[in-house]
């Protein structure tokens, strides 16, 4: 059976339409769109001619080390640009801006002037939402926020766009069709290195299913996938002016694949050392040793991993029961949605399987006031999410006295604890029975020995402070006013 090239012909002429047409079709619409908001913003200009910036975070009312650094940026910027109109882009339309500044107050002790901020709410943050794209979540999600962005750009046009989530695929709509300067804050590169040398190594892990670590086509399908959408990532990167990051660990990634080193700067995130360091440690009247972890309640924070911890130090009190009888597993952490309260629901479920359901509290959404009662009576901080970009919780946790056991690998490791003798500002570990070793270690020190730990990493968290990241941050947005 022959296939007539006449045909063969016309199928690539038709192609050729086809393609054609949708690339005109896509230019006429981002021409149109320009236009749109050509005229949009060239009105606004023509009745005021402050400048406004826009800071797109879509989950502001989250409670999280995210949420800290957006409240302190936008004190900062008030109280320095008082002529700036300042707007904030979220996705929380459940709650009013009153709510959103209450819980920023009782949360992080930050006061914001509420007749100094807009809010721009939106409608599209489902389009960001994991949980929609059960594969290809990468990508998925990077085009729902390009989605979101549309909707926030067409709202308003900032003259200065500010990401402080890390969504780098709205960086090139602002800046092409709005013409606003770029500047973000990147907690977390979206993809990095180690993310892909995991799945080249085959290891299951929460963002590696077990089907694909032990597949070889699937791992090279997904290697593949990952490389192209690096180089994509990479390049809406590179449209942001300047890029500040929050860590070393964060800072060699972006490096890496943004390759913009000289628009690139460490910014640590704002931690509230100050006033933490003034807090005494107070025994608890019960007479029990407290274990304190502060996270919200995602799965890349790995709380499993503390509850098995806990478990496995069982097997070193096995000879000192009443020791064992006295230790309690504090969690405090809020609960971003549905999803967030199943997975609190299944850890208080896990701790019963491992029969430890009497050692250990959950805490939801707590407030300012009941973290800082957990610190007082607390001995121990735990954190077990591997290559966090910084560790904000880290920090707090050593500023107000306790002794730290975190994760061997990013910002812990490369930033904030010290673990050689001599200058020793806490613990680091990488799996239940080393956390266990560890917690076992803090037990059965001495006072001395002990307090020596606590007042070194009481010194060091200085350089974490609010007002070292207010003063780095605004030296570098202040080239985008200018």
């Amino acid at each position: 059976m022959f296939f007539c090239p006449c045909k063969l012909l016309s199928l690539v002429y038709v192609g050729i339409f086809i393609g054609s047409f949708l690339i005109f079709g896509l230019i006429f619409i981002v021409i149109i769109l320009k236009q749109i908001i050509s005229k949009s913003k060239n009105k606004r200009l023509s009745e005021s001619s402050q400048q406004c910036v826009g800071i797109f975070h879509l989950y502001c009312n989250a409670g999280g080390g995210g949420e800290r650094v957006l409240w302190c940026a936008i004190r900062a910027l008030q109280k320095k640009y008082e002529g700036a109109r300042i707007l904030l882009y979220t996705g929380d339309t459940d709650v009013t801006p009153k709510q959103i500044l209450s819980k920023c107050r009782n949360n992080f002790n930050i006061i914001i002037d509420p007749t100094r901020l807009e809010f721009i709410f939106l409608n599209q943050r489902k389009w960001v939402e994991a949980e929609k794209y059960p594969v290809f979540t990468l990508l998925g999600q990077s085009i729902g926020s390009m989605i979101v962005g549309f909707e926030a750009l067409l709202k308003f046009q900032p003259d200065i766009f500010m990401d402080t989530m890390g969504y780098a695929f709205t960086y090139p709509i602002f800046k092409y069709l709005g013409g606003a300067k770029i500047a973000c804050y990147t907690h977390y590169p979206t993809i990095s290195t180690d993310m892909l040398r995991r799945v080249a190594s085959r290891k299951t892990t929460f963002n590696n299913k077990g089907h694909v670590a032990k597949n070889p086509f699937f791992t090279w399908a997904k290697l593949s996938y990952y490389r192209l959408y690096a180089s994509f990532y990479g390049m809406v990167g590179r449209c942001a002016n300047t890029v500040m990051v929050n860590s070393t660990w964060t800072e060699n990634h972006v490096n890496h694949i943004w390759n913009i080193p000289l628009r690139t700067h460490r910014v640590y995130p704002p931690c509230e050392v100050t006033s933490l360091k003034d807090i005494q440690h107070v025994p608890s009247s019960d007479g029990n040793i407290y274990i304190l972890s502060v996270g919200q309640y995602r799965p890349e924070k790995d709380h499993p991993l503390i509850l098995q911890s806990l478990y496995e130090l069982r097997t070193y009190l096995q000879d000192d029961e009443a020791l064992w009888d006295r230790i309690r597993l504090i969690f405090v952490g809020s609960c971003r949605n549905d999803e967030d309260s199943e997975r609190v629901k299944n850890l208080k479920d896990f701790s019963k399987h491992l029969a430890l359901d009497d050692h250990v509290e959950f805490k939801v959404n707590a407030s300012y006031q009941e973290l800082i009662q957990c610190y007082q009576k607390s001995l121990i901080g735990m954190h077990a999410m591997w290559n966090e970009h910084f560790g904000i919780s880290v920090v707090e946790l050593m500023a107000a006295g306790l002794i730290m056991i975190a994760n061997r690998s990013g910002g812990p490791k490369m930033d904030i604890i010290e673990t050689s003798e001599g200058s020793q500002t806490g613990f680091l570990a990488d799996d239940p029975e080393d956390y266990a070793r560890c917690l076992a270690n803090i037990l059965y020190n001495t006072k001395e020995q002990n307090e020596k730990i606590r007042q070194a990493a009481r010194a060091s968290v200085d350089r974490f402070s609010e007002k070292e990241f207010e003063d780095n941050f605004l030296r570098i947005v202040s080239p985008l006013f200018d």
